[in-house]
């Protein structure tokens, strides 16, 4: 299967945990690109084959890391319709800011899905004040994810 990585980071550890992500995903057969999305300016990201994981932390008060505003402004001038696309995320936050635990992640969950987009999976919350160490954590879910992803028999273009 072909699967894009998608990062959205301020301090660079969505970038790390998306490098790991990568190596597991190879590891289990998969064609795999990560972008991290400086690179990304608009929705054609979108016309490529294959699924999307979103690797996103939140900034501020619970807002999507500077790198993805480009595209989430592109994404809601344009409205395009993006029933053919499949998508998990993977959301970083630090829950001792409960009012905007993992928002990042979140709100562009809700973006997509607004788009048409289908999302596989829960989203997959990490906690930066657990003892769970996202780059330890994230290979793991993403493998599960890509199993779901093929065991759910939705196309992926």
């Amino acid at each position: 299967m072909r699967i894009t990585i998608l990062v959205g980071t301020m301090s660079g550890t969505a970038e790390m945990v998306a490098e790991e992500m990568e190596d597991a995903l190879r590891g289990a057969g998969h064609t795999v690109e990560t972008l991290v999305l400086d690179d990304a300016s608009g929705p054609e990201l979108f016309t490529r084959d294959g699924a999307f994981v979103l690797c996103m932390s939140t900034y501020g008060s619970g807002n999507v890391p500077d790198n993805v505003i480009v595209l989430r402004d592109a994404l809601e001038a344009d409205r395009p319709d993006l029933a053919q696309v499949r998508y998990g995320v993977f959301a970083l936050g630090d829950h001792t800011y409960q009012d905007t635990f993992c928002h990042g992640g979140e709100s562009f969950d809700r973006l997509l899905a607004s788009l048409g987009a289908q999302r596989i999976g829960p989203i997959r919350y990490n906690d930066a004040s657990s003892s769970e160490l996202p780059e330890d954590v994230g290979p793991e879910w993403v493998v599960e994810w890509a199993e779901a992803l093929a065991a759910s028999g939705e196309p992926v273009a």
